[in-house]
């Protein structure tokens, strides 16, 4: 039945009963949740709407010769991911909570009545939270590409989903729908769209991957050095960027998950945020270097949108243009130290955009969260010390969650499955080896590169 029609017979039953002025309140209370419910779903498509994006940035970012392993990666984590949240993952994240830590109700969202309202809004929550956690999975694509095993990755994949996503998930959000409340959320964690919920547990778990895969052929010589392993398209990578930039307005914007007036100056936050992203990046690259690299700048527009995501309803548009900025600038520093230093071989940046920028924006919330906008106040603004500590603790945990977790997985699956593919298939390709196709058919070419 529609929300139209419910509303309909809602409404002309109310009125039967009720006084003039309660059948008004109920029905415009109705037609609220319905007004949601829409908001909601618009929002979720735009999300969705990330996925292509991140395919595209990733398929420019590698090699010819990957092209195809890389967005079937993307493919495969929304297919995969949104069912498997169905069955499993939302009842993790949001059912009745065992001790702040997991929940333990709402698999397959048993008990749902979709005939009624209520009933319509859990589909369409699922739905919304469904598209986060494909994102969380999406991220780990990028920093392990072209050298794992596709099978070994879609293992992984339903894991991230399955898992790891809804249990830390459940620390934090819990409290968003019905009663249930996780051990961070008790304490006050503030973040409000997922930079450490979503993004920085991409990130880590990335890095896991990364580190138990090892680099790719190549990408060191016999000094240790780092060697640059260029991707093969950067248009479409930059239109990847702005495909995720437009979506990203769902993610902020839509985790309202009601059609009110918050939803402008998040948007403006958001917004900003990117524009100083690129403009940090852009700057410290060229400071670097001597020349502004487009990659490098356009990882700088994701840094400022995934730092920005934490705090969008809780910061002005000034704190947003610093969280921005500074972000663009923190993943370029972190990118050269993880590539150049610890030697972990992240071919898109994942780990620092996502994950280090993600947390430093969670952070930020404790510091910038300012008067007259969210409910919070953060240090620099007179609030006290309290919420940067918890914003600090929450940082702290989903990165233990997501990195050991994730690490023990990726350790585990390789021992049984094996999960990097042989020297021979990584030279030849992962399109060829791996799907038995090219992505550009007669122009492949062939290096040990």
């Amino acid at each position: 039945m529609s929300p139209q029609r419910i509303f309909a017979q809602t409404a002309a039953g109310l009125a039967a009963v009720l006084t003039p002025g309660q059948a008004l309140a109920e029905a415009a209370s109705l037609s609220q949740a319905n007004g949601d419910i829409m908001w909601t779903l618009i929002a979720a498509i735009l999300v969705m709407f990330m996925q292509p994006g991140f395919a595209l940035l990733e398929c420019g970012l590698v090699r010819t010769k990957n092209a195809a392993n890389i967005v079937m990666k993307n493919f495969a984590d929304f297919a995969i991911g949104a069912g498997v949240f169905y069955v499993l993952g939302f009842g993790l994240m949001f059912g009745d909570s065992a001790r702040g830590f997991v929940g333990t109700s709402l698999f397959c969202l048993g008990g749902m009545d979709a005939a009624t309202t209520q009933g319509q809004w859990t589909l369409t929550f699922c739905f919304f939270q469904s598209v986060f956690a494909a994102t969380a999975a999406t991220i780990v694509s990028g920093g392990t590409a072209e050298r794992m095993r596709f099978s070994g990755y879609m293992l992984a994949s339903l894991l991230i989903s399955a898992l790891i996503y809804p249990v830390s998930g459940h620390w934090a959000w819990a409290g968003l729908y019905g009663n249930a409340q996780g051990w961070l959320g008790e304490l006050g964690f503030v973040d409000f769209a997922g930079s450490s919920v979503v993004h920085s547990l991409g990130g880590w778990i990335a890095f896991a991957g990364a580190i138990v895969l090892g680099p790719r052929l190549g990408k060191y010589g016999p000094d240790g050095k780092a060697r640059a392993i260029m991707g093969h398209n950067l248009p479409l990578t930059s239109l990847g960027v702005f495909i995720l930039w437009f979506a990203w307005f769902g993610f902020n914007c839509g985790s309202t998950t009601s059609a009110n007036g918050n939803i402008g100056y998040i948007a403006v936050n958001t917004n900003l945020a990117a524009c100083f992203g690129f403009l940090g990046a852009m700057a410290a690259i060229w400071l670097k270097t001597g020349k502004p690299d487009p990659s490098m700048s356009f990882n700088g527009v994701l840094a400022g949108l995934v730092g920005i995501t934490a705090g969008c309803l809780e910061v002005s548009p000034f704190g947003a243009m610093i969280i921005g900025f500074l972000s663009g600038v923190l993943a370029v520093l972190s990118i050269l130290f993880i590539d150049q230093v610890l030697r972990v071989d992240d071919p898109v940046g994942a780990v620092s955009v996502h994950g280090v920028c993600g947390a430093f924006g969670t952070v930020m919330v404790g510091l910038l969260a300012a008067p007259g906008y969210g409910e919070h106040l953060g240090l620099l603004y007179g609030g006290s010390s309290e919420l940067l500590l918890t914003q600090v603790v929450g940082v702290l945990a989903v990165f233990a969650w997501a990195f050991g977790f994730g690490f023990i997985v990726f350790k585990v699956l390789d021992r049984f499955f094996g999960l990097r593919v042989s020297p021979q298939a990584e030279t030849e390709g992962l399109d060829l080896a791996e799907h038995s196709t090219e992505a550009y058919s007669g122009f492949q070419i062939f290096t040990n590169e």
